[in-house]
């Protein structure tokens, strides 16, 4: 009897010892401070990166119960009043307003975009200063739960519109110029996915255009193209045309998220349908790309057929695009077309694009292109960049554009870098650099020693990426020893051809064609330096 008496009072010790404390470091209490209803805002956007200071919110916390010296807690953490001392510092300050009568009318929170940077939840309430609750309780409220939604799509802006005039009963091929234009893919989660949307309306008829319906929209960041269907175009009149963006999607697993932003631009642009004739588009300004250049260029296909690359207009210069036929694909595929000379935001790149080689498969793509946007710290003059479009690659690849006329330096410095021609694999990109020329009174021998290996005319160069290899280090191969250092221009030579496995480098001269091979049997795992060995 006395062990269990014992016993018993070594339990009741332990409960005592356990409720001595709760998560804000108080004696064991229950609520009794004033009492939140809600709060206003109940949810708001993360803060976009860079988040400062000057970018948090001010929260109305709405009740009864409040008290002079009331603070809001965020969190579980305190945030001082607003005038006490080190509340400069502090990541959320409390302000109170009073009446005449001292009652308070207002009680808000300062909360910094520290606290908001990233999406979820965050437990707000307040406490009561100690004088103001009774015997047992702690002068706590209850708890409000505030959402941190995803960072707020923005509204797009159309700046321009061609052509604005259309003929009924024909499809018309649009090109929309603007701002804040969204495509971003699927993910794992297709909840996230997210694309701006074109609609046309003529009278009754409206459509809306995205990258996945029937009559797909190709989209950048400042720039979409679609084709209107004929059966869209029916009447004349004023057509009107505007970009929406979605909100962003909510936050999984935060229920009551709604996601924010988002719009439709406005005014809308207009386009004027006609029974008769659109009058002739005005002529494209004298030093841009001829049209007729640009047409005659050789598109890349893919082995199978299902990818085409090509030059076409976009955004005033030569740009390169991938058509996806979907050609032998499952069912499900819808055609599409996108920008593969494209910025890392998704913009099209400020300068022209030509030229384009692809492997066989169809997920790199090599092109010649004097825009100095598409990676960074590109080097001035036409360059060579290989991208790849992560065609058939798992769902984790990112479109990229890597930049293939370099050597040990970083680039090949002073040279114009043109025509390339890509492996099967997408790893080996031979191409031709033009360079500045020896000088005519100088002899061939005293030229070569006196600048560096890349001068000379016109040289055919091999670059191995290292695509898909491991422990490999990329590297540039000068391979035209002979015809690229000649002293004439029967010597100079054209675009070359690689080979499939880049084993052989092809080249057409002024007067022969040359055929490089490497000096010893390889696979298409490493590239050799160029013997004589010419056929």
């Amino acid at each position: 009897m006395k062990r269990f008496g014992t016993l018993v009072a070594v339990v009741l010790l332990a409960i005592f010892a356990a409720a001595a404390c709760n998560d804000y470091g108080n004696t064991f209490q229950s609520p009794g401070g004033a009492i939140v209803t809600f709060l206003s805002p109940k949810q708001i956007p993360a803060c976009p990166a860079p988040c400062t200071n000057n970018s948090g919110f001010t929260l109305t916390v709405n009740g009864s119960g409040f008290v002079p010296k009331t603070l809001v807690q965020w969190n579980g953490k305190t945030c001082p009043a607003s005038s006490s001392s080190g509340a400069t510092n502090a990541p959320c300050t409390t302000t109170v307003t009073l009446d005449s009568n001292n009652n308070v009318t207002l009680l808000t929170a300062t909360i910094s975009s520290a606290l908001i940077a990233q999406p979820g939840s965050a437990v707000v309430n307040t406490i009561n200063p100690g004088s103001n609750y009774g015997t047992g309780t702690n002068g706590l409220s209850n708890t409000v739960t505030f959402i941190i939604n995803n960072p707020a799509n923005l509204t797009p802006t159309v700046t321009s519109l061609a052509p604005a005039c259309a003929v009924v009963g024909s499809s018309l091929a649009i090109t929309v110029t603007g701002t804040n234009f969204m495509n971003v893919p699927a993910s794992s989660d297709p909840t996230q996915t997210q694309f701006s949307t074109l609609n046309w309306t003529l009278g009754s008829s409206q459509l809306q255009l995205t990258p996945s319906t029937a009559v797909p929209a190709t989209i950048t960041a400042t720039q979409i193209t679609a084709t209107i269907p004929a059966t869209s175009i029916n009447a004349a009149g004023t057509a009107t045309v505007t970009v929406s963006n979605p909100p962003s999607p909510p936050v999984p697993n935060v229920p009551g998220s709604t996601g924010s932003g988002g719009g439709t631009s406005a005014p809308p642009a207009a386009v004027t349908v006609q029974t008769t004739t659109c009058p002739a588009a005005a002529k494209a300004p004298a030093n841009s790309v001829s049209t007729a250049a640009v047409a005659e260029e050789t598109p890349a296909v893919s082995l199978d057929g299902r990818f085409v690359a090509y030059t076409a207009f976009g955004d005033q210069h030569a740009q390169i695009f991938l058509r996806d036929t979907c050609e032998g694909a499952l069912t499900s595929c819808q055609p599409r077309t996108s920008l593969l000379s494209a910025t890392t935001s998704g913009d099209a790149g400020a300068g022209d694009s030509h030229t384009p080689s692809m492997s066989s498969n169809g997920r790199y793509i090599a092109f010649s292109s004097d825009a100095t946007d598409l990676v960074e710290n590109a080097p001035p003059g036409r360059q060579i960049f290989l991208r790849d479009t992560c065609a058939g690659a798992a769902d984790s690849c990112k479109p990229s554009t890597l930049l293939v006329s370099t050597d040990s330096e970083g680039a090949l410095v002073g040279a114009e870098n043109i025509l390339p021609s890509v492996s099967s694999s997408g790893r080996f990109v031979a191409f031709v650099a033009v360079t500045p020329s020896h000088s005519a009174n100088q002899p061939m021998a005293e030229a070569a020693a006196a600048v560096a290996p890349n001068s000379g005319y016109r040289q055919v160069f091999v670059r191995d990426t290292c695509l898909g290899v491991s422990s490999c280090t990329p590297k540039t191969t000068r391979i035209s020893l002979e015809p690229g250092d000649g002293g004439g221009r029967g010597a100079n030579p054209g675009g070359p051809a690689l080979g499939g496995k880049g084993k052989h480098v092809a080249m057409a001269g002024a007067k022969t064609s040359t055929l490089f091979t490497p000096s010893v049997a390889v696979d298409d795992s490493v590239f050799l330096a160029i013997t004589n060995d010419q056929h």
